[in-house]
C-alpha cells in the first residue's frame, strides 16, 4: 500500500472518530441532563412543571411556563429586529459593497460575535434601560423584553451576517449575468435571482441566530428584569408585552443552580431538558426548511 493510500485511510478515520465523538459528547449531555431531571419528572410531574404558571422553590412550586414565554417573547423580538438588519448587512457586502468597504465592515461584523455577553448586558443596563424608562407607560422600569429583544438583536447579527453572506457569494455569477443580461436591473437581480437561489442558506443562518439567541443568558439576566413573573401588556396596548419583564430559561437556570438542592436542583435540570428539546426543534426545522427548498429547486430544474 503506498505512502497516499495510507495517508488517506489515516484522514478518513481521524474525521470518522472526530464525527462520532461529537455525537456521543451530544449523547452524553442529553442523558446527564435527562438523568439529574427523573426526580422532579416523577414528584412534580410533567403538566406541572411545564404548565404551571408560577415558580416558588420555597412553597414547592416549579413551573416554567412563564420561562418558556420569556424565552420565547425575547427570541421573537430579536428575531424581528435582528434578521432584517443582518439580512440587509449580507446583501451589502456580498452585492453590492466596494472591496475597500468590504475590508472595513467585515472585520466590525465579526468583532461583534467576539465581545463577550456581559459586555453586551453593561451597555444595555446604561444605554438602553435609561431610554426604554422613558417611555410613558405606567410600571415601565425599562428593564424588560424590549431591552433584552435590542441587546440579543444585536448579538445574533454577526452569525447571521457571516453565514447569509456566504450563502448570498455561493450563488454563481453566471445566475447574474443571465438575469442582467435579460435586462434586470441590479435590484432585481439581488432579490428575484440571488436572494431565492441562496434561501437554503439563508434559512439556515436565521435558525442558527435563533438558536444563540435561545441559549444566551448572561446579557440577559443584566437586562430582562430578571423576574418570574408571566408575560403581560401593561396597558391595553398588546405592545407595551415587551415592556414587561420577564425571565428566561437559561437565566433561571444560572441564577438558582448554584444554591439549589434536592427536587429544587432536579427541576433546573428539567428546566434544561426543556431548553434542549427547544434547541432541537429549532435544528429539525431548520433541516427540514433546507431540504424542502431544496426539493423545490430540484423539482423546477
Amino acid at each position: 500500500m503506498s505512502g497516499r493510500m495510507v495517508a488517506d485511510k489515516t484522514v478518513k478515520y481521524i474525521l470518522f472518530i472526530s464525527a462520532f465523538l461529537s455525537i456521543v459528547i451530544v449523547l452524553a449531555i442529553a442523558y446527564f441532563i435527562f438523568r439529574e431531571s427523573i426526580q422532579a419528572w416523577t414528584e412534580i410531574g410533567f403538566s406541572d412543571i411545564l404548565f404551571n404558571k408560577v415558580w416558588r422553590p420555597g412553597q414547592d412550586q416549579y413551573g416554567i411556563l412563564a420561562m418558556v414565554v420569556g424565552s420565547v417573547a425575547v427570541t421573537f423580538g430579536a428575531i424581528v429586529l435582528g434578521v432584517p438588519l443582518a439580512l440587509g448587512s449580507a446583501i451589502f457586502l456580498g452585492e453590492i459593497a466596494p472591496k475597500w468597504v468590504q475590508n472595513i465592515l467585515r472585520p466590525a461584523v465579526q468583532l461583534l460575535a467576539g465581545i463577550p455577553s456581559v459586555v453586551y448586558g453593561l451597555f444595555g443596563m446604561v444605554v438602553l434601560v435609561p431610554i426604554i424608562r422613558q417611555i410613558p407607560v405606567k410600571g415601565n422600569s425599562g428593564y424588560g423584553l424590549l431591552a433584552a429583544s435590542i441587546v440579543l438583536a444585536v448579538m445574533i447579527l454577526p452569525t447571521i451576517t457571516s453565514i447569509a453572506e456566504d450563502a448570498i457569494r455561493a450563488v454563481p455569477n453566471s445566475y447574474r449575468s443571465g438575469s442582467l443580461a435579460l435586462g434586470a436591473t441590479r435590484w432585481q437581480t439581488i432579490t428575484q435571482v440571488v436572494l431565492p437561489s441562496g434561501r437554503s442558506g439563508i434559512i439556515a443562518a436565521i435558525i442558527l441566530g435563533v438558536g444563540r439567541a435561545l441559549g444566551e443568558t448572561m446579557a440577559m439576566i443584566m437586562v430582562i428584569g430578571n423576574s418570574v413573573v408571566f408575560p403581560k401588556p401593561l396597558t391595553a396596548n398588546p405592545l407595551t408585552l415587551y415592556l414587561s419583564q420577564a425571565r428566561t430559561l437559561t437565566g433561571n437556570i444560572a441564577v438558582e443552580i448554584s444554591y439549589a438542592t434536592g427536587v429544587h436542583e432536579s427541576a433546573l435540570f428539567a428546566t434544561g431538558v426543556i431548553l434542549f428539546l427547544l434547541i432541537i426543534i429549532v435544528n429539525a426545522s431548520a433541516r427540514w426548511l433546507i431540504n424542502r427548498q431544496s426539493s423545490i429547486q430540484t423539482t423546477r430544474q
